[in-house]
């Protein structure tokens, strides 16, 4: 449960902001999502080593 200390007088847009940079920083709904459809394991890693080779190859070419 995430608790979100409201200041007298804060703006509730502001807390509202707070409340969701906190949630997004929990990884909850990256947790619900993932676990909301299985994965063979084989696809997970071949998207990390994707992911990987793409961002080697921003690296290389931000190099050249």
């Amino acid at each position: 449960m995430l608790i979100i200390p409201i200041k007298e007088g804060e703006n509730i847009d502001r807390a509202l902001k707070r409340y969701k940079r906190k949630f997004d920083r929990t990884g909850t709904k990256r947790a619900l999502q993932s676990r909301k459809q299985f994965v063979k394991p084989s696809v997970v890693r071949r998207a990390q080593i994707q992911k990987a080779q793409y961002i080697q190859q921003l690296r290389d070419a931000e190099d050249i």
